[in-house]
């Protein structure tokens, strides 16, 4: 007689930057030993692959894909995950640098929204009838080695040509997909210095989750930490 197959509560979680709800289970044993492994890694890639791979686990619908997702969906959706799996709250520690006291806090995970507040329009115009649009940043660039080893100033031009989602000239559309890498590094280096800045706005203004923690220190000094991923929040631990 084989053994009874366990059931386990659905739960619906809203994509932020999609807008549209999922189906997940809640972590099992297995996924609390990838994240383990993970942790014991030290290494954070290996700690953010382990996150991709349990994210993608709970995924009840076949039509779910990481792979298209920016990294603060998979965030979100792991600490989501998190809260119907292991408990809603998680409690985070913060040494103050002014007194050096260590402070104690309790974070309630099912309040914790995707801040879109100064997020910036995701297409840039080059003129009247051309342009090109942006996608944030995909969560699988951020565990991607080859990636994260690059020096500093490449950084920043290899995260734009992984971003671009589409150009436009008149009626004719352009998916970057399409095209090679050297090709949209091409027309990265024809683009007006304008729309470069607007580049550049765009990512810097990337929605993230958002917690503010407030308190007075024991020398009466007002203080906000603001939790903004998951290694702010701690609930790999």
């Amino acid at each position: 007689m084989s053994l009874p197959k366990i059931e386990y509560p659905i739960n619906e979680i809203t994509i932020p930057s999609l807008k549209k709800k999922m189906k997940f289970r809640p972590m099992l044993v297995k996924e609390e030993k990838i994240l383990l492994m993970a942790k014991s890694s030290e290494d954070d890639t290996d700690i953010f692959n382990a996150v991709l791979q349990v994210v993608n686990n709970c995924a009840v619908e076949d039509s779910f894909d990481t792979d298209k997702l920016a990294i603060f969906d998979i965030e979100y959706i792991f600490l989501k995950i998190r809260a119907f799996s292991v408990g809603e709250t998680t409690e985070v520690s913060y040494r103050d640098i002014d007194d050096e006291k260590v402070y104690d806090f309790e974070i309630d995970l099912t309040k914790i929204e995707v801040d879109f507040a100064n997020a910036v329009p995701e297409t840039i115009k080059i003129s009247d009838t051309s342009g090109f649009t942006l996608r944030y940043p995909p969560a699988k660039l951020y565990a991607d080695k080859e990636f994260l080893s690059l020096e500093p100033n490449k950084v920043f031009d290899n995260l734009v040509l992984a971003c671009i989602d589409k150009i436009f000239d008149g009626e004719q559309v352009y998916q970057s997909s399409l095209y090679k890498k050297e090709e949209l590094a091409e027309f990265v280096e024809g683009l007006p210095i304008k729309a470069y800045d607007e580049i550049r706005n765009f990512f810097t203004h990337v929605p993230s989750m958002k917690h503010e923690i407030k308190y007075t220190n024991k020398n009466g000094l007002e203080r906000v930490i603001l939790l903004r991923n998951l290694s702010d929040f701690f609930i790999l631990r």
